[in-house]
């Protein structure tokens, strides 16, 4: 991804190194990867709390950085519902949305599709038309104020079993009911014990209601899940995929059928998914020329944001200006944007690119 020409980290010192974050802060940007409740900053989680008193949450935004250190994926995981049962109402919704969308906004982010656990607040008891008026509201609201453009991906969460899918695909898929902006159908939660093929049946439903197929897998679990995924779930992108790069045959399938993986790199240090930065297998990835978008998955539980997760795959790949750009060349391109959407963004991140290398 980096041009041979203009190898500008390759022996990056402090100056050039600063420069690319600054380089990333303005690029124009799409992420593929985020979660709806895991995007919450500890701005909007501190609101949320203090609406609700008797969760175990802390209102005190800086208290709520030891909160999200995790001891595991499963620790991850009670503490991430912890954070969905603040969301009770349509307002709460409403509120969250608009804000995240805030959030990415400020990072310069055109366009993110939100993957959103329907389920989880509709059993929680608001009303499933209220839900999906508030989604909409806010997404409308957020692209006339910030223009950023937002998408909807409804996934599974897994541990809640077959019910939690029978429900997820019911409300994807019922016209009256499904919001515009649902593009895609996922599959979340912990891998361990929750085998992909059993979703298959919800999964070929919400295909052919015309949704595309992004599950979760190879996360927590070795690439047989990532192969379940792609045979069963009938996968156009794989949510994670870290274990992939334990499998050549399997790098060698994605690279050839150009199914994207949606890099977290943060975010499987903190849940202890991949021991330390260095052992990360985006570069395995890359090199074995399978199509990489960089995600921040549910950053401020996580310490990071998206400009964050940039300089981290920049600094894994040594990448420089250009390269980075090829990084969100690719979100753009493996999105589910309308084609004059995605000529519109790559145009800015070319037009952008090229304006910053000539003043440099």
């Amino acid at each position: 991804m980096r041009p041979t020409d203009q190898p500008i980290n390759q022996v990056p010192g402090e100056e050039s190194v600063t420069n690319l974050h600054a380089f990333i802060a303005g690029l124009p940007k799409a992420e593929l990867h985020v979660h709806h409740v895991g995007s919450a900053s500890p701005r909007i989680v501190s609101t949320l709390a203090a609406r609700h008193p008797d969760s175990k949450v802390p209102t005190d935004p800086e208290a709520l950085a030891d909160y999200f250190t995790f001891t595991d994926f499963a620790h991850f995981i009670d503490v991430y519902l912890s954070v969905v049962d603040l969301v009770r109402t349509p307002e709460d919704v409403r509120l969250l949305t608009f804000e995240v969308a805030r959030d990415m906004a400020r990072q310069n982010v055109r366009y993110a599709e939100l993957t959103i656990t329907p389920y989880s607040s509709v059993r929680r008891g608001i009303d499933e038309y209220a839900f999906m008026e508030a989604i909409e509201d806010a997404r409308k609201a957020a692209e006339a104020e910030f223009g950023t453009v937002l998408r909807w991906c409804f996934d599974i969460p897994g541990e809640a079993g077959l019910e939690s899918a029978e429900e997820t695909v019911r409300l994807a898929t019922t016209d009256t009911i499904r919001p515009e902006g649902l593009v895609s159908f996922g599959l979340g939660g912990p891998e361990i014990g929750v085998p992909r093929p059993q979703f298959k049946p919800y999964f070929d439903r919400a295909i052919a209601a015309g949704l595309h197929s992004v599950p979760h897998a190879g996360e927590t679990t070795g690439p047989g899940t990532v192969w379940d995924a792609l045979v069963h779930l009938g996968a156009e992108r794989i949510g994670h995929g870290t274990t992939s790069a334990q499998d050549p045959k399997l790098l060698a399938h994605l690279a050839e059928h150009r199914i994207p993986l949606e890099v977290c790199p943060t975010s499987n240090i903190a849940t202890r998914a991949v021991k330390t930065l260095e052992e990360h297998p985006i570069k395995q990835f890359v090199d074995a020329g399978v199509v990489v978008t960089v995600n921040s998955d549910d950053p401020p539980m996580f310490g990071t944001d998206l400009n964050t997760e940039y300089a981290v795959a920049a600094r894994l790949l040594d990448l420089d200006e250009r390269g980075v750009a090829a990084l969100a060349r690719n979100a753009v391109d493996a999105s589910f944007l309308d084609e004059p959407g995605k000529a519109r963004i790559a145009a800015e991140i070319d037009t952008y690119t090229d304006t910053w290398l000539a003043r440099a």
